[in-house]
């Protein structure tokens, strides 16, 4: 008897628990490059592009860590649309007047896809991320792993626009 009692005081304690615990934090949207370019024309917004591939391990570290922060991920719904853009992707993306595809390597070994290497302008390192404003054009190229604080130095400086005041050393370098 006594140790039903205290069984079934715990489960009513666990019970009791679980229903007034904080919810948890929401998960950061991460959109494809097409839906965050069709969001763009009715309500203008910076996009903030994770170039990434599949076997990239530091790109794993950053969905783990510095993009499951709940300030990054925060700031990035609020300031941007975030797109996530595999840079071995085999589907086509149609974007202003063009067809980017993904191109073999000569000799048959991987590949990358020409938006990808556009908006890199060829140096395809991952992860990288890329700053666009609200006209697609590019604001900075962000190469590397980032550890949260350095992530919203980058966030704050595109998001403010501080690139159209200073350089990004030098606005690092002060801040």
């Amino acid at each position: 008897m006594k140790k039903t009692l205290i069984a079934g005081l715990l489960l009513v304690t666990a019970a009791w628990m679980m229903a007034f615990r904080p919810a948890p934090p929401a998960t950061l949207k991460w959109y494809t490059w097409e839906e965050a370019v069709e969001l763009n024309k009715t309500k203008p917004k910076k996009m903030f592009v994770d170039v990434y591939t599949d076997w990239c391990g530091w790109c794993k570290k950053m969905d783990k860590s510095t993009f499951a922060d709940p300030a990054v991920a925060a700031y990035l719904a609020e300031n941007f649309y975030p797109v996530k853009l595999n840079a071995e992707q085999k589907a086509d993306i149609q974007f202003a007047g063009e067809t980017f595809k993904y191109m073999e390597n000569e000799g048959g070994r991987g590949g990358v896809h020409t938006l990808a290497y556009s908006l890199l302008d060829g140096k395809m390192g991952y992860p990288a991320m890329v700053y666009l404003n609200e006209k697609f054009e590019r604001i900075m190229i962000s190469p590397g792993y980032k550890e949260v604080p350095a992530m919203l130095k980058e966030l704050k400086f595109a998001a403010e626009e501080q690139y159209t005041k200073t350089t990004w050393d030098a606005y690092n370098a002060a801040n």
